[in-house]
């Protein structure tokens, strides 16, 4: 399988379960973090299990998210995530640690990949929003 077939396996998989269990803005955001993994130099997709790297991608974006509280309409368990993809959590969360740092994702500023309702609640991120599009405005006068 190359790389290609290899990051849409994943992103089905990883749709598949925020179908199931969480909704299509969670899939979504998954899909763009896949899609960024395969654009990287040293794509990490490249080996291993590709239901390992989905289970990954769904408990990154969980986790960036909180979605493991339940504070947020959607919420999903860890124990959910590694009996859907027959993986441990120490496994899944290998790879949401590999992938926070080869896309350098700060949980609490990164804006990229949350969900709106997070982005609401999250002052920090929102400032880091503002920041971003005042150096936006800034660079194109």
């Amino acid at each position: 399988m190359n790389l290609k077939e290899r990051e849409a396996k994943v992103i089905e998989l990883a749709v598949a379960f925020c179908n199931e269990h969480l909704d299509e803005e969670c899939a979504e955001l998954c899909t763009k973090l896949i899609k960024k993994l395969g654009r990287e130099r040293s794509c990490p997709l490249q080996s291993g299990k590709v239901e390992m790297w989905a289970a990954g991608a769904v408990y990154t974006i969980c986790s960036i998210n909180l979605l493991f509280s339940k504070k947020y309409r959607v919420k999903v368990s860890t124990t959910d995530i590694s009996d859907y993809f027959g993986a441990s959590a120490s496994t899944i969360s290998q790879k949401m640690r590999e992938m926070k740092d080869l896309l350098k994702i700060d949980p609490v500023l990164d804006t990229e990949f949350k969900l709106k309702e997070v982005l609401q609640r999250n002052p920090p991120a929102r400032l880091s929003l503002f920041a971003s599009l005042f150096s936006l405005i800034k660079r194109r006068k």
